[in-house]
């Protein structure tokens, strides 16, 4: 297993989960075996890949209901941990000591079998994401351009650094992504400036494509198929192939 990858970001609406589906999409379309993770209780990420009623769900195996080998869900080429609604009440049901372990225990088995696991996050900093910071190799970030997804990634970091000290001393962020972007706006290219900035003081990568807005994304969603898959030539399919070429370390241009 070569990386276990945390798409995390507490502010909604940043295309998270978009964002963890084109990737993982993107590199089983390269031959990599990929392996997602839905711990969002709003499932967007199991509904885009058919999951959304999955037998069993990875609040079960969480619990210590299922393993997870049994409970991965497969549709074609998407292998996924699905969600459950009642992940959002996970900081009730997992008490138990040792509790931020729970993912990384479950998904030890299955390192042998993926090149990459993609963990979906939700956009909050409970014990979801412990759990998800502390069984990652590395964090991707994405964020949009404005004030508010600047000031939600120092919180992040915070949290980041606690799960360090704590839980996964060798955790990594990979880098920040800015999606939905306008390269029209002048401030919009000022907090992309500021947000370099910020990347460069985390010793991170700020990914060189930002991901343009693009109705194709929706469309996609709509029709339940990647986006490479849906719209090859659009805007966003370009961004997020770059985008994935620089998370294989790969070279890469705005196209």
């Amino acid at each position: 297993m070569k990386e276990t990858i945390s798409i995390i970001n507490q502010k909604g609406g940043v295309g998270k989960s978009t964002t963890a589906h084109a990737l993982g999409s993107g590199m089983a379309a390269r031959g990599y075996k990929v392996l997602f993770v839905d711990l969002d209780g709003q499932g967007n990420l199991s509904q885009t890949t058919n999951a959304d009623e999955a037998a069993y769900s990875i609040l079960d195996v969480l619990m210590g209901k299922i393993s997870s080998n049994d409970a991965i869900y497969t549709s074609g080429a998407v292998n996924i941990l699905s969600y459950s609604p009642s992940l959002a009440g996970a900081d009730t049901l997992i008490v138990e000591v040792g509790k931020e372990f729970r993912l990384k225990e479950a998904l030890e088995p299955l390192y042998d079998f993926y090149d990459y696991i993609i963990l979906d996050t939700p956009p909050a900093l409970g014990i979801l994401t412990v759990n998800a910071l502390t069984a990652s190799t590395g964090v991707i970030i994405p964020a949009q351009a404005d004030i508010y997804s600047l000031q939600g990634i120092d919180q992040l970091v915070g949290t980041i650094e606690t799960v360090r000290k704590y839980c996964n001393p060798t955790l990594a962020i990979k880098g920040i992504l800015l999606t939905r972007y306008n390269p029209r706006t002048v401030l919009t290219r000022d907090i992309a400036e500021i947000m370099q900035y910020k990347a460069e003081e985390l010793r991170a990568t700020f990914y060189s494509t930002p991901i343009r807005e693009s109705i194709s994304i929706k469309e996609a969603q709509v029709g339940k198929v990647s986006i490479f898959q849906y719209a090859p030539k659009s805007k966003a399919a370009m961004d997020y192939e770059n985008f994935i070429n620089e998370v294989l370390g790969g070279c890469c241009e705005n196209e």
